[in-house]
């Protein structure tokens, strides 16, 4: 996408939302245009409550997603050389950080008991290039009924597998697995976590009919039958004194859009001028999510500052103005001929990134680092 784009998408969308009475078609387009080069089909419309009252969505936000965006703030607020194409936190490359949740379901056994995993890995788009996929599997313990629980040795062997194909009820499930991973998790009062890189894995999903999803396979480490677990998402039986996990797992993916990262030079600090002026230069405008009705889809920032360019580029052309030699050429050839020949235009320069967090069309929080999304400088070209 060309330098600025994306920002002047923003900026005339907003415009158009703001104006009295936009065409209904000319805001849906401007609409539409915008969503695309965010690398959105539709705009997300996030799960709501179950009593309907409220648009704010339930879907949790990881509270990595968290301090990744807030470190991400805090460097361009304090002016850091920070690459927006590199994700520190996992030491790979990347723009986009999606927390892809799990849309598997359960299947009870008194012996053992499994859980199917499946994550839509279709949320990637074609372009873009997968650096990390990681499985996080969060066991999240029930308030112990008794204090001796804590002082035996309980838990659970934990098997996780790969599907490789659909199998016919009755025929031996285990030749059409995988084995991925195999330890056991002790029980804890606190959630114990279980991570494993499935990049390989998630890169052959990206390949139609290859996602057959994962089965998570959990055996109580108990000889005593009234130890076993039964699994239940959510529900608590009371005749069961055991106390029941509640399993939750996510796929953190990490992908890089080339067509969206570059080298860039180094911002500096930039204090847009206030007083008025009819010359070339960087105007402030501030965005705000709520003037198009985003604040249900976009978590943060609730706005920012876009800025953007507006004035003349009389001639003689000031260095000030930033001017190109044909700019400076062309300002000459329109103060002798001012109706044969425009001026040069007051375009961005100068771009910097923004990272926004927000919900995509699957429900799923995504951490995305935009470039050129604020304009620091603008000039005659």
């Amino acid at each position: 996408m060309e330098p600025g784009l994306v920002c002047v998408l923003l900026a005339s969308w907003l415009l158009c939302a703001r104006s009295v009475s936009p065409p209904h078609e000319d805001l849906r387009a401007q609409e539409r245009l915008f969503l695309s080069s965010l690398g959105l089909s539709s705009r997300p419309r996030p799960a709501a409550p179950a009593d309907g009252q409220s648009r704010q969505p339930r879907r949790h936000v990881p509270a990595a997603l968290w301090r990744m965006f807030r470190g991400a703030e805090h460097a361009r607020a304090q002016q850091q050389d920070r690459n927006p194409c590199t994700v520190a936190e996992y030491g790979v490359k990347g723009n986009i950080i999606r927390y892809v949740q799990d849309q598997g379901g359960p299947v009870s056994g008194w012996s053992s008991l499994e859980k199917q995993l499946f994550f839509n890995v279709s949320v990637l788009q074609s372009e873009e290039q997968l650096s990390l996929a990681r499985l996080e599997i969060r066991f999240h313990w029930r308030p112990l009924l008794s204090s001796e629980l804590l002082s035996a040795d309980r838990g659970l062997s934990v098997s996780l597998y790969r599907v490789l194909r659909a199998t016919l009820k009755g025929v031996d499930r285990q030749s059409s697995r995988r084995l991925l991973l195999s330890q056991s998790v002790q029980l804890q009062p606190e959630s114990t976590e279980v991570t494993i890189d499935l990049t390989s894995v998630a890169e052959s999903w990206r390949k139609p009919g290859k996602n057959l999803g994962l089965v998570l396979e959990m055996i109580p480490l108990s000889a005593h039958s009234e130890d076993l677990l039964a699994f239940h998402s959510g529900s608590v039986h009371s005749d069961l004194s055991f106390p029941l996990p509640l399993v939750h797992s996510s796929l953190v993916m990490v992908s890089l859009n080339p067509d969206q990262c570059r080298s860039r030079q180094r911002r500096s600090t930039v204090h847009l001028p206030v007083t008025p002026s009819n010359v070339c230069k960087a105007r402030r405008l501030f965005i705000d999510f709520k003037d198009v009705g985003w604040q249900d889809w976009i978590i943060a920032p609730q706005g920012y500052m876009a800025n953007y360019c507006h004035g003349d580029c009389p001639f003689p052309l000031s260095e000030t103005l930033n001017g190109t030699n044909h700019a400076i050429l062309q300002t000459l050839v329109h103060s002798l001929d001012p109706q044969g020949t425009p001026q040069p235009c007051c375009v961005p320069i100068r771009l910097s990134p923004v990272s926004m967090l927000y919900y995509d069309n699957n429900d799923n929080v995504v951490l995305r680092h935009y470039q050129d999304m604020v304009v620091d400088e603008c000039g005659c070209r």
